[in-house]
C-alpha cells in the first residue's frame, strides 16, 4: 500500500486491484465493489481527518447504538463517463441536501459540504476506471452514515462514521415489472420519517414485498396510511401515471420521498410540452382508467432504476394489463434523461456536474 494526503484527505492506496476480475456484462446490481472506500468520523462533537482507504469490513463495538436504534441514513447517486474520459455526477448538491435532511430527522450529526463533494470527488478520481463508458454502464454511489456511538440507553449517538462505497452497475431491472396496490400495510405516515432515506424505512417494506413477490410480482405500489386509497410511491421509486396525454405523479410530503430523478423527470417531460400535474391519484381512479383505455402508461422513476416502465398493476384481487403501446413517455423521457446523464446530449438545465 501507499499512503499521500491531497487537500486533508489521506489516501492510502490498496496494493492490487480486482478490477480484472470483475465481468461487467454481467452485473448484479450492488454486490461488487471498488477497490477503496472514503470514511470520516464524527467524535468529540467534530468531523475527524478523512482518508480513502482499501474496501474492507471493519469492527464495531456490539452496542454501538445504530444496532439497537436504528440510526442509519443513505443516498442512492451515479456516477459516469464520456466519450473523452470525463467523470461527471447528475445533481450531486441534490442528494447532498437530502442526505443532511435525513440525517436532521433522525437526530444524527449532518455532514458538511466540504467532507461529502471533496471525498465523493477524490474517490471517484482514484476509482475512475471503474466507470465504463458502455451504453447503460455507470458507477452506483452509496453515501451512508450511521451511529457509532455505544450503549444501550435509549437517546441519539454521539459518534457517527460516515462512508462512500462505489459498485460498478447496469440496469437495476430487467424484464417487465408487475405491482400491487397495498391495501393493509404501509411504507410510512404523516409524522414520521417517509421523507427520510432511513435505512428503517426498506427493512419495514421487505415482508410486505416478500408477500407481494410470491404471488408474483416485484413491488408494491404504496397507498395513503389513512385511507389506503390514495397511491404513493413504490419500494425504490417514485411513480408516474399516464391518463391519456397527462402525467400525473404524487405531491412529495412527510409519507414520499423528494426523488431527484422524480424532479427531473418533471421537468423534461414539461420541456417537452408533456402536460403534467402534482396531485394525488386515486386507486380508484388507476382502475377506471384502466377499464375505459385512458391509462396509457404507469412507471417508476429513481437513481438505481432510471425510469422502469411497469407492464401491469394489481388491486382487490383484480390485474389490470397495461397496453402495449408504440410512443411510451416513459421510454422517451428515459432516453433523453440518460443522454443527458451521459453527456450525450446538451445539459440546457446544468444538471450535471464534471468531477
Amino acid at each position: 500500500m501507499s499512503t499521500t494526503q491531497t487537500n486533508k484527505i489521506e489516501i492510502i492506496k490498496a496494493a492490487t486491484s480486482k478490477i480484472n476480475e470483475v465481468d461487467f456484462d454481467h452485473l448484479n446490481f450492488g454486490e461488487i465493489f471498488t477497490d477503496h472506500l472514503f470514511e470520516c468520523d464524527f467524535t468529540n462533537g467534530e468531523w475527524q481527518k478523512p482518508i480513502i482507504k482499501p474496501y474492507a469490513p471493519f469492527l464495531m463495538d456490539p452496542s454501538s447504538k445504530v444496532f439497537h436504534y436504528g440510526q442509519a441514513i443513505f443516498e442512492g447517486m451515479k456516477a459516469y463517463k464520456d466519450e473523452h474520459d470525463a467523470i461527471w455526477l447528475f445533481r450531486p448538491l441534490e442528494n447532498f441536501k437530502r442526505f443532511n435532511n435525513s440525517a436532521i430527522r433522525m437526530a444524527m450529526a449532518e455532514v458538511p459540504e466540504e467532507i461529502f463533494m471533496e471525498g465523493l470527488k477524490q474517490l471517484l478520481q482514484l476509482e475512475r476506471n471503474w466507470v465504463k463508458k458502455e451504453n447503460g454502464s455507470s458507477l452506483y454511489i452509496r453515501p451512508f452514515m450511521i451511529a457509532t456511538g455505544t450503549g444501550v440507553i435509549a437517546n441519539p449517538s454521539d459518534d457517527y462514521k460516515f462512508m462512500i462505497i462505489l459498485s460498478p452497475a447496469k440496469a437495476y431491472y430487467s424484464g417487465e415489472v408487475k405491482v400491487i396496490i397495498a391495501e393493509h400495510y404501509s411504507r410510512a405516515a404523516n409524522g414520521g420519517i417517509g421523507a427520510a432515506k432511513a435505512a428503517g424505512n426498506y427493512a419495514g417494506q421487505f415482508y410486505p414485498t416478500n408477500l407481494a413477490n410470491k404471488e408474483g410480482f416485484q413491488q408494491v405500489i404504496w397507498t395513503d396510511d389513512a385511507t389506503h386509497t390514495k397511491l404513493e410511491e413504490a419500494g425504490t421509486m417514485n411513480l408516474f401515471f399516464r391518463i391519456n396525454d397527462t402525467l400525473l405523479t404524487a405531491p412529495t410530503s412527510e409519507r414520499i420521498l423528494d426523488g431527484v430523478t422524480r424532479k427531473s423527470i418533471l421537468d423534461l417531460a414539461k420541456s417537452e410540452g408533456i402536460h403534467t400535474e402534482v396531485r394525488s391519484v386515486l386507486a380508484s381512479e388507476l382502475v377506471d382508467a384502466a377499464n375505459d383505455g385512458s391509462l396509457k402508461e404507469i412507471f417508476g422513476a429513481g437513481t438505481a432504476a432510471v425510469v422502469s416502465p411497469i407492464s401491469g398493476f394489481s388491486y382487490q384481487d383484480v390485474y389490470h394489463e397495461l397496453p402495449k403501446i408504440e410512443n411510451s413517455v416513459a421510454l422517451q423521457l428515459k432516453d433523453k434523461l440518460t443522454k443527458i446523464q451521459q453527456k450525450l446530449a446538451e445539459d440546457t438545465f446544468g444538471w450535471t456536474v464534471k468531477v
